[in-house]
């Protein structure tokens, strides 16, 4: 199981750019697939990207060109770098394992695109 903290989110207007982190617990976290994703109001969870343990990624159709999701194994941490933000990308960010993990959701961090 894994634990973890997401952070990083804030008020950012049309095409800036944000840096999502997510630190993570947990002895075998070097070996787990992990995601973001996000929550816009009234809207359900979805998976914005994952990362697999070797490093390979995929991202949403949404995203793709504009986001990058990066890990640091030492670190135990997760990246999403968001790029050319657009309000639609307005959500709570969360992240977890990929698949995810009911027992690892965290608290999320809010992103807001707006002028």
């Amino acid at each position: 199981q894994v634990q973890v903290v997401e952070s990083g989110g804030g008020l950012v207007q049309p095409g800036g750019s944000l840096r999502l982190s997510c630190e993570a617990s947990g002895s075998f976290f070097r070996l787990v697939a992990m995601g973001w994703y996000r929550q816009a109001p009234g809207k359900q969870r979805d998976l914005v990207a994952n990362i697999n343990p070797g490093g390979s990624t995929n991202y949403a159709d949404s995203v793709k060109g504009r986001f990058i999701i990066s890990r640091d194994n030492v670190k135990k941490t997760v990246y999403l770098q968001m790029n050319s933000l657009k309000p639609e990308d307005t959500a709570v960010y969360y992240c977890n394992l990929y698949p995810s993990n009911v027992n690892s959701w965290g608290q999320g961090t809010l992103v807001t695109v707006s002028s």
